[in-house]
């Protein structure tokens, strides 16, 4: 099977590249970043282009504004990825025929639940991030009927800064971290995000699906298990949202159901713990090569 993936050079773009060509397929990797593999999905003569040449029976777009904070004061720039890049993205793929696989975010939701969030369950962001990815999700529904949506959330992984890094990069040079520990998710890996979007392609999966890694935690309780498997003597302090106010609101309770995905797949995502482990050797690893 040929395979265009998007946003290539980016964290999850890198292991689903690497992910689908460990399955055999033939996948061509391309980002707005690449020189020699340039793809702008806000461009539809560049998508088309790809697309005549490759001739891909699938797209995934990992391309996005991800910047969180960030979007509160670059709206335009957000929902121009995030919307504006999916609804072209779209279009084209419909009238070539292409199916396409989009991640999108848990940031969807207001987070005002206490049970996880199924596929079915209404969108309500509560900021720019989150409602400009539910604008991209409600522009490729329109456009077209063979897309996949795979919503995520808490995404960790080796290709690029994440709260992981962040908090090991903070606790060698400081005694005391303060984090947040009122708001719940899932962390989840990368390259665990890549092997299920793999397995829902390969299965040629429609409509929308929610993919993270199982248990649930805050964010205090990822970064005290971050330190403690680095052997870091950081001292971690919870605090609540409203002691470390950010520029974007954030839900309390964001978690997903990855119900729909274990009985579409038969697959269990791994624990989060567990990949939280396989995750430090890795960045362990490569600290020590940059070294």
């Amino acid at each position: 099977m040929r395979v265009l993936v998007t946003g290539a050079m980016g964290m999850l773009g890198r292991e689903v590249v690497q992910t689908m060509e460990m399955h055999g397929h033939e996948v061509w990797g391309t980002d707005v970043a690449s020189s020699e593999e340039h793809l702008d999905i806000t461009r539809p003569d560049q998508i088309r282009y790809a697309i005549s040449s490759f001739r891909p029976e699938w797209i995934v777009n990992c391309a996005a504004y991800t910047n969180v904070d960030a979007a509160e004061d670059h709206e335009e720039e957000a929902l121009l990825l995030n919307a504006k890049g999916p609804e072209i993205l779209s279009r084209v793929c419909r009238k070539a025929k292409v199916k396409l696989a989009h991640i999108s975010t848990d940031y969807v939701f207001d987070g005002t639940k206490d049970t996880p969030y199924g596929e079915d369950d209404p969108p309500c962001p509560i900021n720019v991030y989150g409602a400009s990815k539910l604008a991209g999700e409600n522009a490729i529904r329109h456009q077209m009927s063979d897309y996949l949506i795979i919503r995520t959330q808490w995404l960790i992984g080796l290709h690029g800064r994440n709260f992981v890094s962040t908090i090991l990069t903070a606790a060698q040079v400081r005694q005391t971290l303060s984090v947040v520990n009122d708001q719940w998710g899932a962390p989840t890996f990368a390259p665990d995000l890549a092997k299920a979007v793999a397995a829902l392609v390969e299965m040629d999966a429609r409509g929308v699906f929610h993919v993270c890694n199982r248990g649930k935690a805050t964010w205090y309780d990822l970064a005290c298990k971050a330190v403690e498997l680095v052997g870091l003597s950081t001292r971690i302090v919870p605090v609540s949202t409203a002691e470390y106010p950010r520029p974007a609101k954030r839900p309390p309770y964001s978690l997903l159901s990855t119900k729909k995905f274990t009985e579409k797949t038969g697959k269990l995502m791994p624990l989060w713990q567990t990949s939280l482990e396989t995750h430090i050797r890795g960045y362990l690893q490569h600290a020590k090569g940059s070294a």
